[in-house]
């Protein structure tokens, strides 16, 4: 039973290599934890705001009207996005000169502008929102394989103790080797979580790589009716 081991008595006779790695999985856990818990709210923010947006954007018939919107509405990927684009819109309408020669290079200019501020800013974006989710990803993948290192050393100073006292009967073999366990438990407990929180946040963040993309796009085509005709 899990309960009927104590966690003290393992503690005090594990070797000094076991309980780095103990303290070193235990760290990493908690680290992986709070982690989970901040992109948990970050990701959650940012999906309920860009709702908002685009019901904002969506029911507006005036750019500058969402812009004050998006303002309000900083954690969501998508308003920073338009609002990197409003911006760039806004620069070339301040700059925009009149004159029949130059319409055509204006024009193809001016939306590859756009276009290009759009991508950086969502490129941006994806930079923020995955910001520290590799790291869990690496606790997934490495934390069981320094679990089963502790285990291997310690079992490895159980048989060597078990040589020097030339006594190797169940009794002295089975406490020792389950103590040593105990690393490869706790490897598996800070992996598992890390792993199921990757593969959510991946999933979630590229969604909103997806709707970013769709978004600029459907901007430029915006703007491309409205201003660059």
């Amino acid at each position: 039973m899990l309960g009927s081991v104590n966690y003290v008595d393992v503690l005090k006779s594990a070797s000094a290599v076991e309980l780095l790695i103990l303290l070193l999985l235990a760290a990493s856990s908690a680290y992986a934890w709070a982690l989970i818990g901040m992109k948990t709210l970050q990701l959650r923010k940012a999906r309920a705001e860009s709702v908002a947006f685009l019901d904002a954007f969506w029911k507006s018939n005036r750019l500058d009207a969402i812009y004050d919107a998006a303002q309000k509405l900083e954690s969501s990927p998508l308003s920073r996005v338009f609002r990197a684009g409003y911006d760039e819109l806004s620069k070339l309408a301040q700059h925009k000169n009149a004159g029949a020669e130059g319409a055509m290079s204006e024009r193809l200019g001016g939306i590859e502008n756009v276009e290009r501020s759009l991508t950086r800013a969502s490129t941006a974006e994806i930079t923020t929102l995955e910001a520290n989710v590799s790291f869990l990803g690496t606790i997934g993948s490495t934390a069981p394989f320094v679990g089963l290192f502790g285990t291997v050393m310690g079992i490895l100073s159980a048989f060597n103790e078990i040589a020097e006292k030339g006594n190797a009967t169940i009794a002295t073999v089975a406490a020792p080797i389950g103590n040593a366990l105990l690393a490869t438990a706790a490897g598996l407990f800070a992996a598992i979580p890390a792993v199921v929180a990757y593969n959510s946040f991946v999933s979630r963040i590229k969604v909103f790589d997806t709707e970013m993309a769709n978004f600029s796009n459907d901007f430029l085509n915006i703007v491309k009716r409205h201003f660059f005709k």
